[in-house]
C-alpha cells in the first residue's frame, strides 16, 4: 500500500533530482516507489509450461533439480525449460547481422588497448557474478548453422524459441536461485558428486566432474575458469560442513534429507551473500547500499527479530508472503542482457608467482582439466582465491572488453568465437529494445546526442557516432549501458540499475523457500541460524581458516 502511493511522488522526485542525487530517506522511497512502478508497468509474461505429473513426495520441503513444484500451484513456473520471460514488448531484429554488424561493433567500441581497473573491487567479484550467472540462466541453442555468421569462420548457435512463441527462447536452467551451478541439473553429474552421509565431492574429485561435463561445448561447465572454480570447490566445502552440523543436531536423518537440507541452507546462504555483500560492493552508492540490505532484513535492519508472514518492506523478503506482482516468475530477456558485463575480466593475473592469462586459466579445446591443474600449481585453492582476492577486475566501460574473450577457443569443433560481438547478437536475435528504445521502455530520459549518451566523453561519442553512422536510435542496448555515466559508486549503468531493481527483489519474493517456507519446519531451526548468521568471509575461513579476507571479500585484499 505505502509503496504503491509513493510511485507518482518517486516519478516525479526522480525526474527532476535523479534518486542518488537525494537524502538517504528521500531517495530510499523513491527508489521504493520506482520499484512498484516497474512492477506494475514491466513484467510481461511468456507462458509457464504445463507439468502433467503428480506432486512427487518430499517436493513441498526441498527443492527440486528441474525447479518444478516451487510454485505449487503451477509446477512449471521456472522450471528448467520455461521460456524467458519480458520486462517489455519483444522488439525482433530483422536483421541481427545487419549494419552495424556485431563483430564491426566489437572491434571498433570494445578492443581493450589498456586494462582499465575497478581498483576497489577484488577479481573474486567477478568470479562470483559467473558463479551465480551459470546458477541463473543459460540459452537453450539450435546448433550452428550456416546462416549465423559472425565472420565466415565464426559460427553461433541460435537460441531455440519456444514452440508457441518465436520470440519466447527456452532457458534451459531453472530460474530459481537454486544453486544448481553447483548441485547440476543432469543426473550423470549428480551421480558423480554424491558422497556418503549427504556430503558431495570437493576439491580434485568435484572438479574432474565438472571437467567431465565441459566436454559438451554447449554446456555452462565450458566456461569454467580458476575463478569459478574456486567457488564452486568453497561452496562444496560449505555444504559438507553444514551437513556435519545438520547430522549432528539430527543423528537420526538419512543422507537424502541431510542433502536436501544442506541444499536448501546453501543455496539461500548464496542469496544473502549476493544481496548484502555482492551487490553493495557493486552498487556502492550510500543509499542503494543500505537499500538492498533492506531487501533481506527489513528497514528496521539485522538487529531485530524477523517476523514470519509481515511486511517486508520492515522486517525483509525472506520470510514474508510470496508475491509474483500479477505475472508468474521467470527470469528475463533484459535481465540477461544487463547482466553482460565481461569487462569485469581482466585479460591477465598473477597465480602461482607466473602471470598467466585467462586463456591459461580456463578449460581449453583438448585440456579441459587446466582450471584444476592450475589451482594446484598455485597452491591449492586457497592460494588461488587469495591471490584473485588481490587483484582488481576491469570497469564496465567501452574499449575494455577481455581481448581474450575477443577469440575465445571453444570446447569440440567449433572454430573461435568473438564473445564481445556474440553479446550483441543475442541481444538482437532474443528481441531486446535498442538503447534509446530500452531507455523508453524504463521510463528513463532518452539521450538525443551522442555526447549525452557517451556522458560528454567526446572520444566516446565520436567513436559510437562513427559506427552507428549518426543514427542514435541504432545504438544496441549493450554499448549504450557500457558507455552512459554511472551514479556515485556504480560499477554499472543506471539503465541496467532499473532492471536489477526489479528483478532482483522478484528472485527472492516469487520463491516461497525465501517467504512463506522460509521457516524452521522446512530448513530446520539450525538451518536458518547457519544462514542468518554466516557471510562470505565465515565460508571463506571456515574451508580456509589462514586465510584472513577483508570484511567484505569482493573489495580489494590486503597483502
Amino acid at each position: 500500500m505505502l509503496a504503491k502511493a509513493l510511485m507518482p511522488l518517486a516519478e516525479r522526485l526522480d525526474r527532476k533530482f535523479g534518486w542518488h542525487r537525494l537524502p538517504y530517506y528521500l531517495g530510499l522511497a523513491t527508489l521504493v516507489g520506482l520499484r512498484e512502478r516497474l512492477r506494475q508497468k514491466n513484467l510481461y509474461s511468456t507462458g509457464v509450461p504445463d507439468v502433467e505429473r503428480p506432486q512427487p513426495p518430499g517436493a513441498r520441503e526441498a527443492r527440486r533439480t528441474d525447479g518444478s513444484f516451487n510454485d505449487l500451484t503451477q509446477p512449471g513456473m521456472g522450471s528448467a525449460g520455461a521460456p524467458f520471460g519480458r520486462n517489455g514488448p519483444a522488439l525482433p531484429d530483422p536483421d541481427p547481422l545487419g549494419a552495424p554488424r556485431p563483430r564491426d561493433i566489437s572491434d571498433a567500441l570494445m578492443d581493450r588497448t589498456r586494462f582499465l581497473p575497478a581498483s576497489h573491487l577484488s577479481v573474486l567479484a567477478a568470479a562470483w557474478l559467473q558463479f551465480e550467472v551459470h546458477d541463473w540462466m543459460s540459452h537453450a541453442k539450435e546448433p550452428p548453422i550456416g546462416e549465423w555468421l559472425l565472420d565466415a569462420d565464426m559460427p553461433l548457435p541460435k537460441a531455440i524459441p519456444t514452440g508457441t512463441d518465436p520470440q519466447a527462447f527456452v532457458c534451459r536452467e531453472p530460474h530459481w536461485w537454486d544453486a544448481s551451478q553447483l548441485y547440476g541439473t543432469h543426473p550423470e553429474y549428480i551421480a558423480e558428486i554424491e558422497r556418503e552421509h549427504g556430503e558431495i565431492a570437493v576439491d580434485d574429485d568435484l572438479l574432474r566432474a565438472l571437467e567431465r561435463q565441459a566436454a559438451n561445448f554447449n554446456a555452462p561447465e565450458a566456461s569454467l575458469w580458476v575463478g569459478l572454480a574456486g567457488l564452486l570447490v568453497l561452496f562444496a566445502h560449505e555444504h559438507n560442513a553444514i551437513v556435519r552440523h545438520l547430522r549432528a543436531a539430527y543423528p537420526e536423518r538419512d543422507a537424502r534429507w541431510l542433502y536436501a537440507k544442506a541444499r536448501l541452507v546453501n543455496s539461500a546462504l548464496m542469496a544473502k551473500i549476493h544481496t548484502v555483500e555482492w551487490t553493495p560492493a557493486i552498487i556502492g552508492h550510500p543509499t542503494t547500499v543500505r537499500a538492498i540490505k533492506a531487501t533481506w532484513w527489513g528497514l528496521l535492519g539485522p538487529k531485530v527479530r524477523r517476523r514470519h508472514g509481515v511486511s517486508d518492506l520492515l522486517f525483509g523478503i525472506p520470510g514474508s508472503h510470496a508475491d509474483h506482482h500479477g505475472v508468474p516468475y521467470t527470469l528475463t530477456e533484459e535481465f540477461v542482457t544487463v547482466y553482460r558485463l565481461h569487462p569485469l575480466l581482466p585479460d591477465d593475473y598473477v597465480l602461482g608467482g607466473k602471470t598467466l592469462n585467462l586463456r591459461e586459466l580456463a578449460v581449453q579445446p583438448g585440456n579441459v582439466d587446466q582450471p584444476r591443474e592450475r589451482i594446484n600449481e598455485a597452491g591449492g585453492n586457497a592460494a588461488a582465491l587469495y591471490a584473485l582476492g588481490r587483484q582488481p577486475p576491469g570497469q564496465i566501460e567501452l574499449f575494455n572488453y577481455p581481448t581474450t574473450m575477443r577469440r575465445w577457443e571453444r570446447i569440440g569443433d567449433l572454430p573461435p568465437i568473438d564473445l564481445a560481438a556474440a553479446d550483441i547478437l543475442r541481444s538482437r536475435e532474443t528481441g531486446v529494445p535498442r538503447y534509446t528504445a530500452f531507455r523508453q521502455l524504463l521510463r528513463l530520459p532518452v539521450p538525443t546526442t551522442f555526447e549525452a549518451l557517451a556522458g560528454g566523453n567526446p572520444h566516446t561519442a565520436a567513436a559510437i557516432r562513427e559506427v552507428y553512422e549518426g543514427n542514435i536510435d541504432a545504438v544496441d542496448a549493450v554499448v549504450g549501458l557500457y558507455a552512459e555515466p554511472k551514479p556515485q559508486g556504480f560499477a554499472f549503468s543506471e539503465t541496467a540499475f532499473r532492471i536489477f531493481l526489479l528483478m532482483a527483489a522478484r528472485r527472492l519474493q516469487s520463491d516461497r523457500f525465501f517467504t512463506d517456507d522460509y521457516t524452521p519446519e522446512t530448513y530446520t531451526p539450525e538451518g536458518l541460524a547457519w544462514i542468518e548468521a554466516t557471510t562470505m568471509g565465515d565460508v571463506i575461513r571456515r574451508a580456509y581458516p589462514h586465510l584472513t579476507p577483508p570484511e567484505n571479500p569482493f573489495l580489494i585484499w590486503a597483502s
